[in-house]
């Protein structure tokens, strides 16, 4: 299958290569069932880009881990920091459909039931990166966004799409003003 997406992307020092990202977030590359499965019992369709982001590696931590921001967040003026990409599957703690997945972010924490969660955040739950259907419908392209609860659940639109998110995400020493 030819690549559609990420063709000219560097993955080089992009994942985190540690025993933690591969008990807790790694999913065994997802076959066309468990797609099928994870997409209804989110209720959305996952983006193409996504997918075959997971076909590279299925879901891990991130050593290029911050994203710039337009306005400040509760993490910092310039930027939003994540922990790991959910895979697509079950099995894992930070699985999309996962113990620690979207549906609890949403159950458990009272997050916007606008898309699916699929970025923790060093926060520990205060913040996650949602791909937000608000705006296109259940099965459109969805803009990636930063939830933050310590502020009422404040959406910061972060990018138009989640090719656009991965491509932007940078090292924490990239934004290191000192």
């Amino acid at each position: 299958m030819e690549q559609a997406f990420f063709k000219d992307f560097d993955f080089t020092g992009f994942w985190n290569e540690s025993s933690y990202s591969e008990r807790d977030y790694t999913e065994p590359f997802p076959e066309e069932e468990t797609i099928l499965s994870v997409e209804q019992e989110l209720g959305y369709q996952l983006p193409s880009s996504y997918i075959e982001l997971m076909r590279i590696r299925n879901g891990g931590l991130v050593e290029r881990s911050c994203f710039p921001a337009a306005e400040g967040t509760s993490w910092a003026e310039d930027h939003i920091a994540i922990t790991g990409i959910m895979g697509i599957g079950r099995e894992k703690t930070y699985a999309l459909c996962g113990e620690l997945g979207s549906r609890f972010m949403i159950e458990e924490w009272g997050y916007p039931d606008d898309g699916i969660y699929f970025c923790d955040c060093p926060s520990a739950g205060h913040d996650m990166i949602l791909l937000d259907y608000s705006g296109c419908g259940k099965e459109g392209e969805p803009e990636v966004v930063h939830v933050d609860q310590e502020a009422d659940y404040r959406k910061t639109v972060l990018a138009k799409n989640f090719e656009t998110f991965i491509r932007g995400l940078k090292t924490e020493e990239y934004f290191d003003h000192e």
